[in-house]
């Protein structure tokens, strides 16, 4: 297969990695799935704060997706990368629900929980490509309203870890700077300080 379909950036060659994928091509199902690791470690790294208390790893969480997404590929029956996200963001929901039954000591399989986990998912997607960007100066407001999740969660994945944190406990979280500086272990002040330095390097990153 050519090497230049597997060159092709996520967001404008996508639907053709997956198409490629579809045919057998175990290449190209690589790449496709290394292209949604920082997209799925942001999500994940939320679900952890909110229902693990710290009591797993991003990674682990998101390489796990991608060991159930390997296994199950051939019965994914999407045409498009949207599809595509959704039916990866179903999977993390069912690995972060049995991390969940572990972690609460339970057995029985709870399909009440993966379901509200795969709407929480798909509402922290929603706020990666939207409301970040509503909370980003001009010009940068328009350079972000026109990133997609998968491109939005790559630049994050480049930001330090504690902008990282703060732009997610920040945004996607929706905390307040006092519970922002709490979880953070900083005060309210050096967090605000922190959230300005965060959204400019967020800036920078995306390209000004």
């Amino acid at each position: 297969m050519s090497s230049s379909i597997l060159n092709v950036p996520i967001d404008a060659g996508a639907n053709r990695l997956l198409a490629v994928a579809r045919r057998g091509n175990e290449e190209a199902l690589g790449s496709l799935l290394a292209a949604y690791r920082p997209y799925l470690t942001v999500l994940a790294q939320t679900q952890i704060s909110r229902r693990l208390q710290g009591k797993a790893d991003a990674a682990d969480l998101v390489q796990e997706t991608f060991l159930e997404a390997h296994r199950h590929f051939g019965g994914f029956r999407g045409q498009t990368d949207a599809e595509f996200s959704a039916w990866l963001r179903s999977i993390l929901a069912g690995v972060i629900a049995n991390h969940v039954r572990r972690y609460m000591r339970t057995k029985s399989r709870d399909a009440r929980l993966e379901r509200e986990l795969t709407v929480e998912l798909g509402d922290t997607s929603d706020v990666l490509e939207r409301g970040i960007a509503a909370n980003v100066a001009t010009p940068s407001q328009e350079v972000v309203r026109r990133e997609d999740s998968l491109k939005l969660s790559r630049v994050l994945d480049l930001l330090p870890p504690h902008y990282r944190e703060v732009v997610l406990l920040r945004h996607i979280e929706g905390l307040p700077f006092a519970q922002v500086a709490e979880q953070m272990n900083r005060t309210v002040e050096s967090v605000e300080k922190l959230w300005v330095r965060a959204l400019a390097r967020l800036r920078y990153l995306l390209g000004e």
